[in-house]
């Protein structure tokens, strides 16, 4: 198989999150998600975060989740479909409202979080809650789902811009859906490994499943989660491989 040395995908990773690696993190990627009040963060934090991705020219999105701070967001949320998406419609706004009241930058996309990502990735309803709301409130504002998702087969039966998103740190299920945190090889940890993951997800449209087979993939941006241990180095690394530092397929 022959790699595709085309352009190189966007870089982003979640942000806002408390973890104190924001700042480190920032200069290494090209889009981040800024949590705004779900399962983390606050008006202070999105204040700082904003600037930090204004100063670098960092791309700024808006990164929701079920209200569901007590358990960061991670697991499903029995709520009924107007109550979601009214505090959806608040978080968003809360990010808009701070990029607006700086005066700069702008709401480039929209990106859900832990447990809601994973339910809208595979529930009807679900995505079609989220894909209306960004159609009806935010109709420029792109959309980052998995591939291989319902959300994006959803996304572009209705017209909504979107990309398809994967993860350098996080291992893969047959269906394109992530094996679940609470399974112990869920999270990549080696480098070396993800390194890998990237390399054949980017240049040769593939990914390794837990069960050891590959199955063709395509990504468009790909995730470093900042809550990660090895965040600042994995978005470091990621950064060399698309900056022509280190540019070759593995």
């Amino acid at each position: 198989m022959n790699p595709d040395k085309g352009l190189y995908p966007d870089l982003n990773a979640d942000l806002g999150e408390g973890m104190g690696t924001d700042a480190a993190i920032m200069p290494f990627i090209s889009s981040c998600n800024i949590a705004c009040g779900g399962h983390a963060g606050d008006g202070v934090s999105i204040r700082k975060t904003v600037h930090l991705a204004l100063f670098h020219g960092v791309k700024i999105g808006a990164h929701p989740a079920y209200p569901d701070r007590e358990n960061f967001g991670r697991i499903s949320v029995p709520i009924s479909e107007a109550d979601l998406r009214e505090s959806l419609l608040i978080q968003i706004r809360q990010l808009v409202g701070c990029l607006m009241d700086i005066g700069e930058g702008r709401l480039n996309h929209v990106k859900l979080h832990g447990a809601l990502y994973n339910d809208a990735a595979v529930d009807p309803r679900l995505a079609n809650l989220v894909v209306g709301l960004l159609q009806n409130h935010f109709p420029t504002c792109i959309l980052y789902a998995p591939f291989g998702s319902l959300l994006a087969s959803v996304a572009a039966a209705k017209g909504v811009p979107f990309k398809y998103e994967v993860f350098a740190d996080r291992r893969y299920q047959g269906d394109f859906t992530l094996v679940p945190r609470s399974t112990a090889k869920a999270c990549i940890d080696d480098l070396n490994q993800i390194r890998q993951q990237v390399s054949d997800m980017v240049w040769y449209h593939r990914v390794k499943t837990i069960d050891g087979l590959y199955v063709s993939i395509k990504a468009d941006t790909i995730c470093v989660h900042g809550d990660h241990p090895k965040a600042l180095s994995i978005a470091t690394m990621l950064h060399g491989m698309f900056s022509g530092q280190n540019a070759e397929p593995l």
